[in-house]
């Protein structure tokens, strides 16, 4: 059984076209949807897999759990960490290029074979009458019958082939590219389930505070009842009275539905059903952050940060598949063989062997290689570009989140002084009210003013833990160092 050894190498000539696959896996892989709407549809990283069923006991979760069971279930990251197996699948159907095939074939059957057919007619067996006793050939039938027994082992490998060596190297760095691809999913998985979760503690505190002023409200309003009742306040105050009452009653109304919803896009985000209940754990943290030069952050960032090497690596990709073209230049040597015996009804067996030797040296193809190469120069030059892009992206990434954070502060600051200050004007207008000094009018303006100031410290503090989650995320150490960007 003839074997064409020139098909064992038909993949040198489609060895560019799997470098080109590999690289449309890893591109699909590092583009994900930044969609403004939180939907898994528009951004993977909002969806999950669920992971257990709806129970009937509040479940107790901290920014830890929540960001454990984020790493675990989100589907965001699940789609990225497909794509690192599937790059690595690539990468070890590359490997067997460089290792021998062997295979085994075998098979039994009858045959029935037409001599005319296949070239013995009777003019051409008599040409070979002189070879026999008295020059007659004996009687022969043009249909002959055998049965046929063979098994063959095969050998085959790659000794030298330029594309193949180099399409190794793309593939390698194709899976390196998936590997800080699904670390920066990591990165983004913690950043969206701590950034929710922080949300959800600054709806809970606004929950509080609408709880702790409608019962202030209520308090005012029994007392304006009860001195108008008494003929010793007009009807307007209690009517301002009850105004502010029905006024908290709709903020803590529109407060209990914002945590509502906003725990549910929370359980969507980490794989816990949308029915569970669930309670925090943790307060909203709140710590002065160490100070960063925009050059330290910016340092730390090019030795951290996994999109940046993400992209450096298909810069070497990219490389690699642009080598890939220019080798198709180079001749490839190859080694096919294979072993086998046979027997025909039942007469003994008979061994056969092949060894062949393959050197296939391409004479011209240039027109083919030029526009091939010519493309994928183009496309490591544009790798190049965005690579150098990013560096700059890096730097100014960095410095609008340091200023971010130093803002943040001072706000925080201020809403806490603000808070403060309203406190105490209620305080003391509350004092003069009770006293008959002044109508309620001021004491309404002063409950709001306090409201409003207890709102702006919630969305402060929040914005300020937010700036410091995309600091760490800027810098590339949001997994591993949130809690201590965080302060916890």
């Amino acid at each position: 059984m003839a074997v064409n050894p020139r098909n064992h190498f038909e993949f040198v000539r489609t060895a560019p076209a799997f470098t080109l696959l590999v690289l449309a896996a890893i591109g699909a892989g590092t583009v994900l949807a930044r969609g403004q709407n939180p939907t898994s549809v528009a951004n993977p990283f909002y969806g999950s897999v669920t992971a257990q069923p709806v129970t009937s006991e509040p479940l107790k979760l901290s920014l830890d759990d929540a960001i454990q069971r984020g790493l675990k279930n989100n589907l965001g990251l699940k789609e990225a960490e497909n794509g690192e197996k599937t790059l690595h699948g690539l990468k070890t159907e590359a490997m067997q290029e460089f290792l021998p095939t062997i295979w085994l074939t075998g098979d039994t059957g009858y045959y029935m074979h037409d001599l005319a057919a296949l070239g013995f007619g009777p003019k051409t067996i008599a040409e070979f009458a002189s070879l026999f006793p008295g020059g007659k050939i004996p009687a022969l039938s043009n249909i002959t019958r055998d049965d046929l027994t063979e098994g063959q082992i095969h050998f085959s490998q790659i000794l030298f082939s330029g594309p193949v060596i180099q399409g190794w190297k793309a593939a390698g760095a194709a899976e390196r590219s998936a590997y800080f691809n699904k670390m920066s999913a990591r990165g983004e998985v913690v950043q969206q389930v701590a950034t929710a979760y922080l949300r959800a503690i600054a709806d809970e505190s606004q929950v509080e505070n609408a709880n702790a002023l409608l019962a202030q409200a209520q308090l005012q309003l029994d007392h304006e009842h009860a001195a108008h009742q008494a003929g010793t306040v007009a009807n307007l105050d209690e009517l301002r009275a009850r105004v502010q009452f029905e006024s908290q009653q709709q903020a803590l109304i529109a407060a209990q539905n914002q945590q509502a919803k906003d725990l549910i896009l929370l359980k969507r985000e980490i794989g816990i059903d949308p029915g569970q209940e669930i309670a925090l754990s943790d307060p909203a943290p709140y710590s002065d952050l160490a100070e960063q030069t925009p050059e330290e952050a910016r340092a730390l960032a090019y030795r951290s940060r996994q999109d940046y090497q993400n992209l450096q690596n298909q810069a070497v990709e990219y490389k690699a598949v642009h080598a890939v073209y220019r080798s198709q230049r180079l001749p490839t040597l190859s080694f096919y063989s294979y072993y086998g015996t046979s027997t025909v009804n039942g007469a003994g067996t008979h061994g056969d062997f092949v060894a062949i030797g393959t050197l296939n040296f391409p004479i011209f193809r240039e027109a083919r290689l030029r526009r091939d190469e010519d493309a994928s120069k183009a496309e490591m030059n544009s790798i190049d570009a965005q690579l150098a892009d990013l560096r700059n992206h890096i730097d100014e990434q960095v410095r609008a989140v340091l200023l971010d954070v130093g803002a943040n502060k001072q706000l925080v600051d201020v809403a806490r002084s603000n808070v403060d200050l309203a406190t105490r004007a209620l305080s003391d207008e509350t004092d003069r009210v009770n006293a008959g000094v002044d109508d309620n009018l001021p004491l309404v303006t002063a409950q709001a003013t306090l409201a409003t100031a207890e709102n702006n410290l919630v969305e402060s503090l929040y914005q300020y833990n937010v700036s410091k989650l995309l600091l760490a995320r800027a810098s590339g150490v949001l997994e591993q160092q949130y809690r201590t960007y965080l302060g916890r």
